[in-house]
């Protein structure tokens, strides 16, 4: 089991980590909105804004205070896209 810290002392295992992704959409507040409500939602920001959403594979929603790019570093993952490359060509 690998561990990675996801900002300011907190540890996520990254096998469990399904997903990181930005906080911004629509869709991803009301998966934030639904957690807070099932009681599945971690917020690991320390009052900071929330740069990234970590979905895991147990349904929990941790919200971190470092941005996804750093996380996904962080989780030893090996292509990471830029915002230009990610752009789906018409």
């Amino acid at each position: 089991m690998k561990l990675t810290n996801i900002g300011f002392g907190n540890i996520v295992s990254s096998d469990r980590v399904v997903a990181v992704i930005s906080p911004e959409s629509a869709p991803v507040k009301r998966i934030i909105t639904e957690a807070r409500e099932k009681g599945s939602l971690i917020d690991a920001t320390y009052g900071r804004k929330t740069k990234a959403v970590i979905i895991c594979d147990s349904g929990h929603i941790i919200l971190s205070g470092h941005g996804a790019e750093i996380i996904i570093s962080r989780l030893g993952k090996e292509e990471i896209l830029t915002p230009e490359e990610d752009k789906v060509n018409d």
